[in-house]
């Protein structure tokens, strides 16, 4: 009775106490089992194959993985050697050894240069990252936005032959593979790159429209050159060495022929249509055909059209297709968005979770106030989010004619959803909002006054309220012209006789940040004397500075500060640049600076980066700090410009304690980097549409980033640079600048001392100062 009452207390125990017996006597099982076995035999591997096991291994790796420990090796530079900067490549593809995937090459003739190959650029070129032309003829003039290679001789086979010598020798390190066309042959330019993308690379392939021979076997056939053909980089680089036999040995009236036979004799590979699952699908094009009319599968399916007479009928078989690519691409959307809403019922949200548009990301959702997305109020004619903070301005231009297209594209979606029983016509727009959300694209939501008529002509005005979405498409990298890391910066310093007292200060940051690091940047300093200043029997303001300048290259050994000595009674910005741009080469990259700003490497690397001659000129925004008598030194606590306290400027030390606010000073434009050969042609602009007086006026109210931006065809880039940190400063405004000008100059100071929090507390301050 007791056994069973103790059996019944301890039955749920059961199955641990077994588990626990069954698991210790596995492990002194396994104990026994290793100790029996010996030594390890991973650890006995380790002497030499085939002869004797030496008997210390598995004392010695025993005693290294206990004593091992790891190592820091700190960085030593030797400050006796010269310091040499590291040089990137262009594009980071060039040390990872990667390659483009496609070239086009186009055989074309002096004739049809203009005409189809034109045609051919207009509709395939921006598919591809390279497309070249290649001509028999030498003169022929290039057309706007095309390469061109002329060899100087229409022979077929010499043609042929220079361009895949041509191929090889320039680009046969940078893409895996070559198409060559001619000009009479429509390409549809997404389906060849798609097949490109699923082809091998390692393997020697000559893919297109296999012909063959007259008289030759059934294996000996060519690619037919009127659809194109695929050439493999491995293919072209066995290949180059037979080019000169193959010329001296084949006699053929056509390219591709030629092609076909040295492939063939040299290497012994011929044409094929089909490769890997892929079927290289061509259509033949009969005379006289209308393409719009065209429907056969062969037709829809082709990735290549011949022959093609005419640029019309290039432009018509393009229509085609990219009304049957836009076809296909809204088919396969509304495919997805039908999964999309199967899968989401089965979600734990529910319908509930699924955003609209469907397949598109949900709106943002901000987690503060600071994060809200504003939303911008405008009418047909005006909207009230003007860039120079006015309340209202015209509703115009780009802006404009993106309000049109979204109020079009509304009343288009609304008369495709409800006719044929209601037809809309629009009234007027009462109110319209819209804001970018950066996770999905423009939104707009539109109220519009419409008139609504019956299939029975009745008539009623109605207002409805709808949202759209301008969806953000695929993010393309835009071209743009190369620059390097490794160009001379000049800096440019200008300084009038009350800024000589901080100029030591200058010279001392420039050799930390520019001299200590051998940065690749030179100084030149622009004394700028007054009418009464620094004559004869006058004692010399910049005398301190010129003592700076030389103690720095006795410093520095091998460094030159130049300096040059204008006299002026109204120095003008402009006019300073012309005299220092007379004194350097037309290459020259000038960064326009001054007494008040810190470069630094970093800020010169940005220099370089984004001025690019011939293309666009970059003036920094600079973060200002504030009056440190009106603004607390202690560090905001929200976001920069959000919270009551201003912010911090970028890349305080915090270990100097708390930095004095400030803000960027968009109204200040005294920094800038430009090359002298775009300022020279601003300056040569300005020169001509303005002569004699109007000149002169006009100089004394200019800035040289108001050259830029009336007398230059450049793209003029304004940014915030966080590496440029000013002192809180005065600026002195000039009353012979324009009233703009004078204007920028007096808001930037009254900005500049505080921000609305700091200057409330001091009037707060000041009237209770005057109230006891």
């Amino acid at each position: 009775m007791r056994l069973s009452s103790l059996l019944a207390v301890l039955r749920p125990a059961l199955p641990l106490i077994l588990g626990l017996s069954l698991g210790c006597s596995l492990s002194l099982l396994r104990v026994s089992w290793i100790q029996g076995e010996g030594e390890d035999p991973c650890i006995e591997a380790v002497g030499e194959p085939g002869g004797p096991q030496n008997p210390d291994s598995r004392t010695w790796l025993e005693q290294s993985d206990e004593d091992f420990k790891p190592r820091i090796v700190p960085y030593y530079r030797d400050p006796n050697k010269p310091y040499k900067k590291v040089l990137r490549t262009r594009y980071i593809q060039t040390e990872l050894g990667s390659r483009e995937r496609l070239l086009v090459a186009v055989l074309t003739s002096r004739a049809t240069l203009s005409t189809l190959a034109v045609a051919v650029n207009r509709t395939v070129a921006h598919h591809f990252p390279r497309l070249l032309y290649f001509t028999g003829q030498r003169g022929a003039r290039a057309p706007a936005g095309m390469q061109v290679v002329s060899h100087g001789d229409e022979r077929p086979a010499w043609l042929m032959s220079e361009t895949l010598r041509h191929l090889h020798t320039h680009f046969g390190a940078d893409y895996d593979w070559f198409f060559i066309m001619q000009d009479d042959t429509y390409v549809q330019a997404p389906r060849l790159a798609a097949l490109a993308g699923h082809l091998s690379i390692n393997q020697d392939l000559y893919l297109g429209r296999a012909e063959e021979f007259i008289g030759a076997g059934e294996q000996a056939r060519y690619c037919h050159g009127g659809f194109g053909y695929l050439l493999s980089r491995s293919l072209l680089l066995r290949l180059r060495p037979h080019l000169d036999g193959c010329r001296g040995d084949i006699l053929s009236a056509r390219p591709d022929e030629w092609l076909g036979r040295c492939l063939i004799d040299s290497l012994g590979v011929g044409c094929v249509s089909q490769h890997q699952g892929q079927q290289y699908r061509s259509f033949e094009l009969a005379k006289n055909r209308d393409p719009e009319k065209e429907g056969s599968s062969a037709f829809l399916s082709a990735f290549a059209v011949h022959p093609v007479s005419d640029g019309t009928l290039m432009y018509r078989l393009h229509k085609r297709f990219s009304a049957l690519e836009l076809e296909r691409a809204y088919s396969e959307i509304e495919q997805l968005q039908a999964q999309i809403r199967n899968l989401t019922a089965l979600t734990p949200e529910g319908e509930a979770g699924l955003s609209w548009p469907v397949g598109l990301p949900a709106p943002f959702i901000p987690h503060s106030r600071f994060e809200v997305l504003g939303w911008d109020y405008f009418t047909e004619q005006h909207t009230f989010s003007c860039a120079d903070g006015a309340p209202k301005c015209p509703l115009q231009g780009a802006s404009g004619a993106d309000v049109g297209d979204a109020v079009d594209t509304a009343l288009e979606q609304l008369n495709r959803r409800y006719q044929p029983r209601l037809r809309f016509q629009k009234q007027r727009l009462l109110n319209g909002y819209r804001r970018f959300d950066p996770a999905r694209g423009m939104e707009y939501t539109l109220d519009l006054l419409l008139e609504a008529v019956t299939q029975r002509g009745h008539r009623r005005a109605l207002a409805r309220r709808v949202s759209l979405l301008r969806p953000l498409s695929r993010v393309e990298i835009l071209p743009m012209p190369y620059v390097t890391e490794a160009t001379r910066v000049q800096l440019v310093l200008p300084l009038l006789v009350a800024e000589a007292a901080a100029a030591p200060a200058f010279l001392e940051a420039f050799a930390a940040n520019v001299l200590e690091p051998r940065e690749h940047a030179l100084l030149t300093l622009l004394l700028v004397y007054g009418p009464r200043e620094g004559g004869r029997g006058a004692p010399d303001p910049f005398l301190g500075v010129k003592a700076a300048a030389a103690d720095l290259e006795r410093r520095y050994p091998g460094t030159r500060l130049a300096w040059l000595a204008v006299r002026a009674e109204a120095p003008s910005q402009v006019r300073l640049m012309d005299v220092v741009s007379k004194k350097h080469p037309v290459d020259t990259l000038f960064f326009l600076t001054t007494v008040w700003t810190r470069p630094g490497p970093e800020v010169l690397n940005r220099c370089r980066m984004n001025a690019i001659s011939g293309w666009q000129a970059f003036f920094p925004v600079h973060f200002q700090e504030f009056n440190p008598a009106l603004s607390p030194q202690r560090s905001p606590p929200g976001p920069p410009g959000a919270g009551p306290d201003p912010p911090s400027p970028p890349g305080a030390d915090p270990s100097r304690g708390a930095p004095v606010g400030g803000r960027f000073d968009r109204q200040a434009s005294a920094e800038g980097c430009f090359y002298n050969a775009d300022y020279l042609a601003a300056r040569a602009r300005l020169a001509s549409e303005l002569a004699g007086q109007e000149e002169e006026e006009a100089l004394e109210g200019l800035e040289v980033m108001d050259v830029f931006l009336r007398f230059s065809g450049l793209h003029l880039f304004r940014a915030v640079e966080p590496g440029l940190v000013q002192k809180f400063s005065l600026r002195d405004c000039s009353p012979r600048l324009s009233e703009e000008l004078y204007h920028r100059c007096r808001l930037s100071n009254l900005e500049g001392l505080g921000g609305r929090a700091q200057l409330a507390m001091a009037l707060f301050e000041q009237e209770q100062a005057n109230s006891t």
